[in-house]
């Protein structure tokens, strides 16, 4: 990390609310939990009086299966946003630049800023046919935040070889990729994955994840990879989590089959973009964004301000949970459309 570009950094903005009286839209997270999963954290809570074995054998073992990749390019990290700092902080120089999709996830810029590198935008529906040529990274969003749209996989892989032919490395940041049916690029020479437990199994405060790298790029993270990256109760849990595939499948068919629901009846009175994702970008048009947060939040529900995003002026960002919570969120903007 470069000191200098630490002391210009600054903070981003994300979703997300503390307050317990709101129905919470603003972050896009399962609502739900695989059933058992408390009994899990307080029996390793118990074990939490000595330190966690830092080879992570059982929660590599889960991740390798969870993305189909062997368990020894697994990189154990403290979320996913600590996957691509480590990402950064192995690939990236002072003068460096990286390619970043926009508007997409606000910590790509800061973090590369941070290690004194230049994040280069491109439009987040052109990232795949950019020239990576020249730059040290490329940075891809799958599916995109806060747009929803998945990368086409046979696109993505072209992308990545030609990320290999010119020396760049690919950072593919798959946080939401488990809402989908679409395989990891996990394992792929030159491409490091990174992923999030948090949005597939509600636990953002367990702050579990991984990175998935291999060869040369991977031996780097595993050298750089804090000691004890991982709580015992976050190894505990997140091993547990992704070994129960029917959650994950039971999750994927509400999120879709909700996701469409709501799509559908926003789009009578807002511009909805279409979303592969457990969230919806929605365009409010000429409508103060600010009084669609506040007006949304007096009928006891969060949206995201997604003008926080470079490029996006006139938008929110709405989180898919379960039936009757979206229920509430209808009501919310219907009085939004109605009112403001």
């Amino acid at each position: 990390m470069d000191p200098e570009s630490v002391r210009a950094g600054s903070r981003v903005p994300h979703g997300g609310t503390t307050d317990p009286t709101v129905l919470d839209f603003s972050a896009n997270t399962n609502p739900e939990r695989p059933d058992g999963v408390e009994a899990v954290y307080r029996e390793a809570f118990d074990a939490s009086t000595r330190y966690p074995d830092d080879d992570y054998a059982d929660f590599r073992a889960a991740a390798g299966d969870y993305v189909g990749c062997v368990p020894e390019a697994v990189v154990p990290t403290a979320g996913g946003l600590e996957a691509l700092r480590l990402a950064f902080e192995v690939t990236l120089s002072p003068g460096d630049t990286a390619l970043v999709p926009e508007p997409s996830f606000g910590e790509y810029d800061r973090e590369i800023r941070l290690q004194g590198a230049e994040p280069v935008a491109v439009a987040h529906d052109a990232i795949l046919d950019a020239d990576p040529a020249d730059h040290a990274v490329a940075v891809v969003c799958t599916p995109n935040n806060p747009t929803g749209e998945l990368a086409p996989a046979d696109d993505l892989r072209a992308f990545a070889a030609r990320c290999r032919e010119a020396d760049t490395v690919l950072v593919v940041d798959e946080a939401f990729l488990d809402f989908t049916d679409e395989p990891s690029l996990a394992g792929e020479p030159g491409v490091v994955v990174a992923r999030s437990l948090t949005k597939m199994f509600g636990l953002p405060g367990i702050r579990a994840g991984f990175a998935v790298a291999t060869g040369d790029l991977g031996d780097r993270l595993a050298v750089a990879r804090r000691a004890w990256s991982l709580s015992t109760p976050a190894a505990a849990v997140g091993a547990y989590c992704m070994d129960d595939a029917e959650f994950v499948s039971r999750t994927r068919a509400r999120v879709s089959a909700e996701r469409e629901r709501l799509r559908e009846t926003l789009s009578d009175a807002f511009a909805v973009s279409p979303s592969d994702a457990p969230f919806l970008l929605v365009d409010v048009g000429d409508r103060d964004v600010d009084a669609v947060v506040e007006t949304a939040r007096d009928r006891g529900v969060a949206v995201r301000d997604a003008t926080t995003f470079p490029t996006l002026d006139s938008h929110v960002r709405v989180a898919v949970k379960r039936p009757d919570e979206n229920d509430e969120l209808l009501r919310a903007l219907a009085a939004v459309a109605d009112d403001v």
